[in-house]
């Protein structure tokens, strides 16, 4: 490290989610932006700019992703680039620092790790063969509302009448902000590859004690799960889609599924069962993104939403603002009564996910999220997509998961 008293972090990648890392970075201590990357120069130099408006760090921009892991100021990289690039990225930083080239302390990758397990394990196996520590940025399990009802419900609830057994996780909004992510096979499926990694991570989380492993306290039984395309199929949504990419996205032939639900079984540390309900969809119609999460146990429960806020706005029908998102993330109205969701960053976990990776990477210690767990959530979801074709419930341990590649990702599922 160039100063062993600040942690040098650049980030790979400079759109939506980058954003959203840098606005968060002004609740992180001991840690400083210090450089960013994307192919393409603007975008790399907005984000810079954005960096240094923030006072988040003196930013350098880049397009060569080698000349950031050599920049002598990083010492870990944050890599929130799309999907269907991250293996090539991990691939390169490990290169360089394997060869000398690059000192990295840490690497964190953005969720899901890979578009299939295959991907996932390929990340795992070079950053583990490049010596590096590394953290799976997974922001929901850092939300403070679900990391201190998890607190209160373990030590109130379960540690009086057991351990609790059914958690509900929810992700829900009207569909992504780019082209690529409705691209199953640039993203590695629809709204399951996207967002039920959340979800999945999010009830392990719950289910699991403060203090404890859940790849240690949960031990996968079934995976059943249902996806379809509700909404952006449909003829009159489709073509919507198709105008507002420029012809990109084509989901009258190419659809991807806008909504799953998964039941996961487990059996946990104490030998009992416990079960996941995951939903995520992209045809939610409301406010804008909600997040909901349920724990549920003997003789007690708790839950959560990102749409309950301390705050709402009102609007006449006299007033017609133009659309934004200034309110909530993936806002659906400009009238009415509006959920105002103050911090978002802080709300949805990014704030103290990144506060708890830089910590870790500069006391050189391990983070609690890691890239093993990205890769026990990519095999579920990949045993949730198997269930999905089939149409039967998935047993583990599944056999040949990890040449499997959803025909969502392959590009030629269609809706029932």
């Amino acid at each position: 490290m160039e100063n062993s008293e600040r942690l040098g972090v650049g980030i790979v990648g400079a759109g939506f989610m980058a954003n959203f890392h840098v606005t968060s970075w002004t609740g992180v201590r001991d840690a400083d932006v210090v450089a960013v990357q994307s192919p393409r120069a603007e975008s790399a130099q907005a984000l810079a700019d954005r960096c240094r408006e923030l006072r988040v760090g003196d930013a350098r921009a880049y397009t060569d992703l080698r000349e950031l892991a050599r920049d002598p100021r990083v010492d870990a990289v944050w890599v929130v680039a799309p999907n269907h690039a991250r293996t090539a990225i991990i691939e390169t930083i490990a290169e360089e620092v394997t060869s000398g080239r690059a000192s990295l302390v840490g690497i964190a990758v953005e969720k899901p790790l890979g578009r299939n397990l295959a991907e996932a394990r390929r990340v795992l196996e070079l950053v583990e063969g490049a010596g590096l520590l590394h953290a799976y940025l997974e922001n929901q399990v850092y939300a403070p509302a679900v990391t201190r009802g998890h607190e209160l419900l373990w030590a109130r609830g379960a540690a009086l009448a057991g351990t609790p057994y059914l958690a509900r996780c929810a992700e829900e909004h009207s569909g992504p902000h780019a082209a690529w992510f409705w691209d199953g096979t640039r993203q590695g499926g629809g709204v399951l590859s996207d967002m039920m990694c959340h979800s999945i991570e999010a009830g392990r989380y719950l289910l699991t004690p403060p203090g404890a492993d859940q790849s240690d306290w949960l031990t996968p039984l079934s995976v059943s799960t249902q996806i379809a395309s509700l909404k952006w199929s449909r003829k009159r949504h489709a073509a919507q889609l198709a105008e507002r990419y420029g012809g990109a996205v084509d989901y009258a032939r190419r659809p991807s599924e806008d909504y799953a639900h998964a039941t996961i079984s487990f059996r946990n540390g104490d030998g009992e069962e416990a079960v996941i309900e995951a939903t995520t969809s992209w045809s939610y119609v409301g406010p804008g993104l909600r997040l909901t999460f349920e724990l549920l146990g003997p003789e007690y429960s708790m839950s959560a939403s990102t749409l309950n806020t301390e705050a709402q706005l009102f609007l006449s029908r006299e007033i017609r603002s133009p659309e934004g998102e200034d309110l909530v993330e993936k806002q659906g109205a400009e009238q009415g009564l509006l959920p105002i969701v103050s911090d978002e960053s802080l709300t949805y976990g990014y704030t103290t996910e990144n506060r708890a990776v830089a910590a870790d990477f500069l006391a050189r210690r391990q983070p609690r999220e890691s890239l093993k767990h990205g890769v026990e959530v990519s095999e579920l979801m990949m045993a949730a997509y198997l269930s999905a074709e089939t149409g039967e419930t998935v047993r583990f341990p599944v056999a040949d998961l990890d040449t499997f590649v959803p025909q969502v990702a392959q590009g030629t599922w269609r809706p029932a």
